[in-house]
């Protein structure tokens, strides 16, 4: 009957396999780990922007609103004041 447990060799590849996949697992860890990292802060800018963007919208919404009580003003001081001949 055949073992089911893997036999390693006599110059111990398997082991070297074993380690140098235990090796690129935590090159791989790392790697994803300094990407989180990345995108966290890109997150951050992102939502920066955007509420930056979105106050700036507001600024501009409420000042388009009183603009135009200001030509209002604006108009009734060029209308002409003199009585007809």
């Amino acid at each position: 009957m055949p073992s089911e447990k893997p036999v390693a060799s006599a110059n111990g590849t398997d082991e070297a396999d074993l380690a140098k996949a235990f090796q690129e697992l935590a090159r791989g860890e790392q790697t994803a780990s300094a990407l989180e990292d990345q995108l966290t802060n890109m997150e951050a800018r992102i939502e920066e922007l955007l509420a930056r963007a979105e106050r700036e919208q507001q600024e501009a919404a409420s000042g388009e609103r009183q603009e135009p009580s200001s030509r209002d003003d604006s108009h009734k001081a060029q209308t002409d004041t003199r009585e007809p001949k």
